[in-house]
């Protein structure tokens, strides 16, 4: 089943007046559950792809469909509740907010869907507990390790029980062990809850665990 789709999808920034076309004219369609990636050297729009499917960029020319409706024809709320409800971002930088707990943290999107504060707890810790990473409960960013780190990235961007999870880069900044795991971690919940994960990435460990692996190269899909 059919989750996301793009058409004749085209992206150009200008870079000091001068375009830069970073996608051109793809044609994609994505399955429900499907642990995909998006690969490619720097500069190969991976980026700029994952940003258009995440409804986190507008494109130049073409469309973006999720779940059958044109995104491309939504206004900022609407788009909003989209990224809020349905999606789930994992940044290369982890993004957490620094003076926040990992608790807080995971909870952050829970709160601004109005869930009620206990209800909120319980379901960060019951999912903390599942990743492993529990005793992290009251540390911020800057106590925990860059794996650590990584992994309440995850679950705050699971913790709604979102379609789809997408990932830029997630393993740039791990060791191999922690990169392993985390893989691990993504495909059981992958399997386990039907989530459809889409990786940009250039990591060899990434790409050998791609049940679809797409090649960029300049934009288009080689």
């Amino acid at each position: 089943m059919e989750i996301l789709r793009t058409e004749k999808l085209e992206k150009t920034y200008q870079d000091n007046g001068v375009p830069v076309h970073a996608i051109k004219g793809i044609d994609l369609t994505i399955d429900k559950g499907e642990f995909l990636v998006i690969a490619g050297p720097s500069g190969s729009g991976k980026t700029t792809l994952l940003n258009l499917l995440g409804a986190l960029d507008k494109p130049t020319e073409g469309k973006v469909f999720f779940e059958d409706e044109d995104l491309t024809k939504k206004d900022k709320n609407q788009l909003s509740w989209i990224r809020l409800h349905k999606l789930g971002f994992i940044f290369q930088a982890y993004n957490l907010i620094p003076v926040l707990s990992a608790l807080e943290n995971i909870e952050f999107s829970m709160m601004l869907l109005g869930i009620p504060e206990k209800e909120r707890e319980n379901k960060a810790l019951v999912l903390m507990d599942e990743l492993g990473i529990k005793e992290l409960a009251q540390k911020r960013p800057n106590e925990m390790s860059g794996g650590q780190q990584q992994r309440v990235a995850v679950a705050r961007a699971i913790v709604n029980n979102p379609s789809v999870v997408l990932a830029d880069e997630p393993t740039a900044n791990l060791d191999s062990i922690t990169a392993g795991h985390l893989l691990d971690l993504m495909e059981q919940m992958n399997k386990n809850k039907n989530i459809t994960f889409i990786f940009s990435s250039h990591d060899k460990q990434v790409m050998d665990r791609a049940r679809r692996l797409l090649i960029l190269k300049d934009g288009m899909i080689e």
